[in-house]
């Protein structure tokens, strides 16, 4: 079978910061499924593993932590598949990635593909949506009031893949005033037409722009981006006691200047389930589970704003390039294979 990774970690711009690989086709052993994928989408996740930012791994190596496919095959302890079943999930860092023809994934990390959407906007889906879920309901406890506090959520980055879900989710699973952030009149826009009441430039000053809304302090901030540069406006305007969560990888994050309100941090890692695999890790099929039923219901939508056609070489550095320059508007997929 075709995969495609990388030899040695690095920019994008050398010629073979991507190639092609011929595997043999996996065989699925325990609880593992085999799937023919049909979409991935990419994230930046694929940037900093490719670029060895994070789990610095040089040799031969196929990535992607997004994919949509058909099951065809099953390891002797599935039960919650069969083969042809279509599904879509995003998978364990510490294994081989999705970027394959044929890829193996444990079953609990899975969930069904939403019906009402194609390979790629369904491949756009799992890997953002558990993030967002996981911080919104796990870390963040967006449903268990601070008191005091205004019942709201400012979300730096809202146009970004995890920023648009994450403003989905809160519209639609809870009562809060969701603010977001996007510097751009076409990301301002996205961001609105993903459900934001209010959305603020984060190119300037945070705090006056959330105090114009007379609202009070927001309880809840989650940062997906930059957040070393918003740091101290955030611990400017959240509010006492408040719960600030954040996704990216500051080199250095000091968080003194949340002391004086007794803010509470929460880190989120969506594969933290899954490595080493938590006695929970079934948790997140659930949850993609319930992410298609809520697409299928018309609750919310599939992310993706761009689609690339094949799955290749070609096709991927051009989508690492775009994620790569951190501009993104929702999420772009890759479908088929030449």
């Amino acid at each position: 079978m075709r995969a495609i990774g990388y030899r040695d970690t690095g920019t994008i711009d050398r010629p073979d910061a991507l190639v092609e690989f011929d595997r043999p086709d996996p065989v699925p052993t325990g609880r593992e499924l085999l799937v023919e994928v049909k979409a991935v989408s990419v994230n930046r996740v694929d940037v900093k593993v490719r670029g060895g930012m994070v789990l610095r791994q040089d040799g031969e190596r196929v990535i992607g932590w997004d994919a949509s496919g058909i099951v065809r095959g099953v390891g002797p302890d599935v039960s919650l598949f069969r083969i042809g079943d279509a599904v879509a999930y995003a998978g364990e860092i510490g294994r081989s990635g999705t970027n394959a023809e044929r890829h193996l994934v444990d079953e609990r990390l899975v969930g069904p593909k939403p019906a009402s959407l194609d390979w790629a906007e369904a491949a756009a889906l799992p890997l953002t949506s558990v993030t967002a879920w996981e911080m919104l309901f796990d870390r963040l406890d967006v449903n268990r009031p601070v008191v005091g506090a205004a019942p709201a959520i400012l979300i730096i980055g809202g146009a970004g893949g995890v920023g648009s879900i994450a403003i989905q989710l809160a519209r639609q699973l809870t009562d809060l005033t969701v603010i977001a952030t996007a510097s751009r009149p076409e990301t301002r826009a996205w961001a609105e037409t993903m459900g934001a009441h209010h959305v603020f430039d984060h190119a300037r000053p945070l705090p006056p722009q959330v105090e114009a809304l007379g609202i009070g302090a927001p309880a809840f901030v989650f940062s997906t981006t930059h957040s070393d540069r918003h740091r101290l406006a955030i611990a400017e305007l959240i509010a006492p006691e408040g719960r600030f969560g954040l996704i990216d990888d500051p080199e250095v994050f000091d968080i003194v200047p949340f002391k004086a309100k007794s803010v509470s941090i929460h880190w989120e890692l969506m594969f933290t389930r899954s490595l080493p695999p938590a006695a929970d890790m079934g948790r997140q099929g659930q949850i993609l589970g319930e992410i298609a039923r809520m697409v299928d219901d018309g609750r919310i939508r599939s992310t993706l704003t761009e689609r690339l056609s094949p799955i290749g070489v070609a096709t991927l550095a051009h989508a690492h390039r775009k994620v790569d320059r951190g501009t993104m508007r929702g999420k772009i997929a890759l479908e088929g294979w030449a």
